[in-house]
């Protein structure tokens, strides 16, 4: 069994605001598991629903406590549930990578986010699995809650789509296999640049030889 948490603002205020990626996250994977507002109960300071993603048994969880106290509601439902860290994944925004990008990692301290240092203090251990889905940096004399309390300009909306709907089957594989391979098949692959400064390298020493026989 996993909790499956997506971070957010409850309120219709808050609702398309760039903080609440990962409420966006997991009403996309509701309408793709096939569920409805019905099944959607509250418990713990939360708005959770029971589904299943192959043989696992999930509940996804929206926290209603506001950002910063997202663990208030996630750590209760993870001692219910008599759950391990191992089995939470959380879905949140992310300041850090550009706007529609996306991350996934299997632990790590909150890197400044204050929804995941709730939910530390309140599990207790970071090794939990986290989807980051970019939100990009403020615009030039924006604060940080000017930022994230905005909602997307109109360029950045297809990305944040495409973003949420690339990470449903990635979500879906942390919890049929596990958050390694999500990590391997889906995280972005870096450029390799080793080739190109080893083919430089290559020519540099070439061109050095042919002075060396104009030399001669």
């Amino acid at each position: 069994m996993k909790i499956i948490a997506g971070l957010g603002n409850p309120g219709a205020e808050y609702a398309k605001t760039k903080h609440n990626v990962g409420f966006m996250f997991i009403d996309a994977l509701v309408d793709a598991l096939g569920l409805s507002a019905s099944d959607w109960k509250d418990k713990f300071e939360a708005k959770v629903a029971d589904a299943r993603i192959g043989t696992e048994k999930v509940v996804l969880v929206k926290p209603q406590t506001y950002m910063n106290e997202s663990g208030r509601a996630v750590g209760p439902l993870m001692n219910w549930y008599k759950l391990d860290p191992e089995d939470l994944i959380v879905v949140h925004d992310d300041m850090d990578i550009p706007a529609g990008t996306i991350r996934i990692r299997k632990k790590g301290s909150a890197g400044g986010h204050n929804g995941i240092k709730s939910i530390l203090a309140h599990v207790g251990d970071e090794h939990f699995a986290r989807v980051r889905i970019g939100i990009g940096r403020p615009l030039p004399g924006w604060t940080v809650v000017n930022h994230v309390l905005a909602g997307f300009p109109e360029e950045e909306q297809p990305k944040i789509r495409e973003a949420i709907d690339y990470l449903i089957p990635a979500v879906e594989c942390i919890v049929t296999h596990d958050v390694d391979m999500a990590m391997n098949q889906f995280n972005p692959k870096k450029k390799k640049k080793a080739k190109k400064v080893q083919a430089v390298e290559v020519s540099e020493a070439e061109a050095k030889e042919e002075q060396h026989e104009q030399a001669e």
